[in-house]
């Protein structure tokens, strides 16, 4: 994800009136702690500022309001890429623009007036259940997860717990490749697989 983009993110993060911590933010938009403080001196730039708590329980605040663009693709947009992949005679680069569909449909933002056509409340059901079946059992899942400026990458996490934050649904897992604790939005992970080998 661009700059400009996570600092939207972190912002939209903070507008719900939570006290983030840094840590908190940095796992959430994936990047490291020094890019998040250098996103809080951007938005003040900017003349959004946002107050810092100190401490060990500090964090950042935001205690003005804003309005927030609405980011968002429209259905004449995600109607062209239909008719790319209708098009597209290589099956490789087809698959690629399906997987792209699927991530601009995880994005879609509705406005009051437009209805999505996608299953993707299906889809984040699913991956709901095999999740929340793990968390049960205390089975590791081995997922493919698209990560915002890093693409696609593949991860044996151990869920932990299950949560709903600004209408999306995420993960509390422990992540074998990063050996911490991660929040994976559900409709970011495009292959998931429910493994045998379970964790403590």
């Amino acid at each position: 994800m661009s700059k400009i983009s996570n600092v939207l993110t972190m912002l939209e993060l903070l507008q719900t009136g939570r006290k983030y911590s840094i840590s908190e933010l940095s796992n959430i938009l994936e990047v490291s702690e020094r890019m998040v403080r250098l996103y809080k001196e951007e938005a003040e730039k900017a003349g959004i500022y946002i107050d810092t708590i100190m401490g060990p329980y500090g964090g950042y605040v935001l205690n003005q309001s804003i309005r927030m663009p609405i980011r968002k693709f429209n259905k004449e947009e995600s109607k062209l890429l239909d008719e790319y992949i209708k098009k597209e005679s290589n099956n490789d680069k087809k698959e690629k623009l399906k997987l792209l569909q699927e991530k601009i449909n995880g994005s879609y933002i509705r406005s009051t007036n437009e209805v999505v056509n996608t299953n993707l409340k299906d889809e984040v059901l699913k991956k709901y259940n095999v999740l929340t079946r793990a968390i049960k059992e205390k089975r590791k899942v081995k997922i493919l997860y698209y990560s915002y400026g890093k693409g696609e990458n593949e991860r044996i996490i151990d869920p932990a717990e299950m949560f709903l934050f600004q209408d999306g649904w995420y993960c509390a897992a422990f992540c074998e490749k990063k050996q911490d604790i991660r929040h994976f939005e559900l409709k970011r992970i495009i292959k998931y697989e429910l493994l045998d080998e379970k964790y403590e």
